[in-house]
């Protein structure tokens, strides 16, 4: 059983990412959404340093990153991108703080992992820090350190929470296929050991200090067997792209302890069904793994399929409404 598997999470959060450029406006749209589950809101729009990658860059420790035509890069000294990133991370915490005077609950941070991270951070020669396994021994160190000192400012700005840690992994799955290109895009980067992506996860989430860690990914074929090992409490995946070839590890991780975090909200403009359709999925599910019904408000959190940069405001919005109350028609009505 995972190490954080008696962790009781509430039925709904959002994933991480809102449109706008407004942080108190972000803060009040979760924490009102979201009285039990709210999260640290990302605000991608305002520009670099806002977006996920230059977002978590600002939060490494002894490295730093610019921004240059082709992405981001690893350089020697903080610059202006830097100190933008962090800029936009402590105005958006005081919005948080502002909003959660003498909240009591749960609370999710999200950053990237190590694994998308050295996918996408350029070293100096313009290749991955994925090309090269020191740069990502160093990489995730540094962003093991970075996550500690950032989940211990936010303890100091909400007391009462209970912290959360979600790190985004999209790219990990072609990480471990060989699948992410070389920057001249003939090639690709050799296929990670399995081995060595397990043990690097497992540092990062070690450095949550016993704070459960959920991992995100909203790409296809999620590796729920690999996460749980590595101390994962929970996986956040969008429901549409599970295939019946996930079920067998999808079974295991409940049966494990493991929490769901279930992306069944689309996350651009479109209608919503009712609640109990955009959950109908997730008990035609638990009914193909013959898992009991009662099990399943213990076992999932609804949230969108991913985050909600792209879509407009008031969509925003009402998907982050319908989370909750798609989540309270799983949890009255399970079967």
């Amino acid at each position: 059983m995972s190490e954080n598997s008696q962790f009781r999470f509430p039925g709904a959060t959002g994933v991480g990412s809102l449109p706008g450029t407004d942080a108190r406006e972000a803060a009040k749209t979760v924490t009102g959404s979201f009285e039990d589950f709210p999260f640290l809101a990302e605000l991608p729009a305002r520009g670099p340093g806002a977006d996920m990658i230059g977002r978590t860059a600002g939060m490494l420790v002894e490295l730093y990153a610019r921004v240059e035509p082709s992405g981001w890069r690893l350089g020697d000294r903080p610059g202006r991108d830097t100190r933008r990133a962090r800029s936009w991370l402590v105005e958006d915490l005081d919005a948080l703080e502002e909003f959660t005077q003498g909240y009591e609950g749960e609370l999710k941070v999200q950053a990237v992992g190590p694994w998308t991270l050295a996918a996408a951070l350029e070293l100096r020669n313009g290749e991955a820090a994925l090309s090269d396994a020191g740069a990502c021994r160093d990489l995730a160190a540094s962003l093991a350190e970075g996550l500690r000192l950032h989940l211990a400012e936010v303890r100091r700005r909400v007391p009462g929470a209970r912290l959360v840690l979600q790190l985004d992994e999209p790219s990990l799955t072609a990480v471990l296929r060989g699948q992410v290109r070389t920057a001249s895009g003939y090639r690709t980067h050799r296929a990670v050991d399995r081995q060595v992506v397990e043990a690097t996860l497992r540092d990062v989430v070690a450095a949550a200090g016993g704070d459960p860690v959920t991992v995100h990914s909203c790409a296809p074929d999620v590796p729920f067997a690999l996460l749980r090992r590595a101390g994962a409490a929970a996986v956040s995946f969008d429901f549409a792209l599970l295939t019946e070839r996930d079920d067998e590890a999808i079974g295991e991780a409940v049966e494990a302890g493991t929490r769901l975090f279930a992306g069944v909200v689309p996350g651009t403009d479109g209608p919503l069904s009712d609640p109990a359709g955009s959950v109908m999925g997730v008990r035609t599910l638990w009914r193909r793994l013959g898992l009991h019904p009662g099990l399943l408000a213990e076992a999932v959190t609804v949230t969108p399929a991913c985050g909600l940069a792209g879509a407009s405001p008031a969509y925003a919005r009402r998907a982050l409404a319908h989370c909750v109350r798609a989540a309270r028609s799983l949890a009255d009505n399970p079967e």
